[in-house]
């Protein structure tokens, strides 16, 4: 089922083309620093930072009205300043199984342009996943990936990817006041219990921002999500991968795909780059892995391409000594592409096969197809402004 939202339905928390900047994404730091803006002395900025942060991530409100223990005359300046809406949702789908997913449309960026992610939310019996989006469309060329059809148009900011996860608490009615007043809440105690970045884009090429907003969404005084619970998943940006153990220190997922240079080469190009030694070796040394800390390792089951008892055997084989756990991806479908997904008995005797080994490797139920929402279908409409586009803006400007 395809739902279109208007404006009106999540008024006021969308404002169209509003020249004020958004609190949102703000680090702790910046935020107390926006106080300035608003004439809050020096002495109290950290105090009323912390104040509006309570408001914004733990509270979810969407105006400053909202802000009952901040003064009158300070929430009218901050309201003159600052936004705090979220992204416009264009469409909300719900699949037969539950999972719902969002085409959201960005605020204009410096030229002008509305462009559009998609982020979606996965209910199951003890948890709920919200998988979100890092950038529009992406800078990889996945073969098997329909989100990888649609070039990178740009990063997305740090308040652009908190907004996602705050769009879907205000969707599912997750914030705390609404799980209050929920006579039956979910066993999780929450509805958004997990955050992966596994929607559009390559995390790790929009690393600043990625930080920032997985800050933010961790803050105990917030969203207050554990990193545990937050996963990253990369194609395997090497240089990058340590760093992210270091700065960010979520859980790590790898887009593996292939257990052969030649193999992974056509399915993930990055690894032309950064072939399978120098990933699987970048692994090795992240930070913090440990069997309490175990990387995934995804892998998308491609029918006669990478699902041989030989492919499984050489898996194993080069996860030797990574706290592991691989996740068996049935390939789901999309418009216009040449693979088909192995047969459900090979994808079991693959699945065996590292179990034997002492692997975990469930098969991931796909979820949302009927809404092409399942793992490497999301894409939007988005389309990156070609030179001549561009020059001709910036004459007419």
């Amino acid at each position: 089922m395809t739902t279109l939202l208007s404006t009106l339905d999540i008024a006021p928390r969308y404002i169209p083309n509003d020249p004020r900047p958004t609190l949102l994404g703000l680090t702790r730091e910046a935020l107390a620093d926006a106080m300035g803006r608003a004439g809050v002395p020096e002495k109290q900025r950290r105090m009323r930072a912390g104040q509006v942060w309570h408001w914004l991530y733990h509270r979810g409100v969407a105006s400053f009205a909202e802000m009952s223990n901040i003064a009158k005359d300070l929430r009218k300046r901050l309201e003159d300043e600052f936004i705090i809406g979220r992204p416009e949702i264009v469409t909300e789908q719900t699949s037969s199984d539950g999972t719902k997913k969002w085409l959201l449309r960005l605020s204009p960026d410096e030229r002008g342009a509305r462009h559009e992610v998609e982020m979606v939310y996965i209910p199951e019996e003890d948890r709920g996943t919200l998988c979100i989006s890092s950038q529009v469309g992406c800078t990889l060329t996945c073969s098997f990936c329909h989100t990888g059809t649609q070039k990178l148009v740009r990063n997305l900011t740090a308040g652009e990817i908190v907004a996602q996860v705050m769009t879907a608490r205000d969707r599912v009615k997750d914030w705390p006041q609404d799980i209050e007043a929920n006579p039956k809440p979910p066993l999780g105690g929450r509805y958004i219990t997990n955050v992966v970045l596994m929607g559009m884009g390559e995390p790790l090429y929009n690393f600043d921002n990625v930080k920032d907003a997985m800050e933010i969404v961790s803050d105990g005084e917030g969203i207050s999500l554990s990193k545990r619970r937050i996963t990253l998943s990369t194609s395997g940006v090497v240089p990058e991968i340590p760093r992210a153990g270091e700065e960010i220190g979520t859980m790590l997922a790898i887009s593996l795909h292939g257990t052969t240079d030649e193999i992974r080469d056509k399915l993930v190009p990055l690894n032309k780059k950064y072939p399978i030694k120098e990933l699987l070796a970048a692994c090795r040394n992240y930070p913090g892995v440990s069997n309490a800390r175990r990387i995934t390792f995804e892998y998308v089951m491609l029918k006669g391409v990478n699902d041989t008892p030989a492919d499984a055997k050489r898996l194993v084989q080069l996860l030797k000594g990574i706290p592991a756990k691989v996740n068996l991806i049935p390939f789901n479908p999309w418009p216009g592409t040449a693979y088909e997904c192995s047969e459900w008995d090979t994808i079991e005797a693959f699945a065996e096969i590292l179990n034997r080994a002492g692997y975990a490797s469930p098969v991931r139920t796909p979820r949302g197809r009927d809404i092409m929402a399942a793992c490497g279908q999301l894409k939007s409409e988005s389309q990156k402004l070609r030179a001549k586009e561009r020059l001709a803006l910036d004459q007419g400007a």
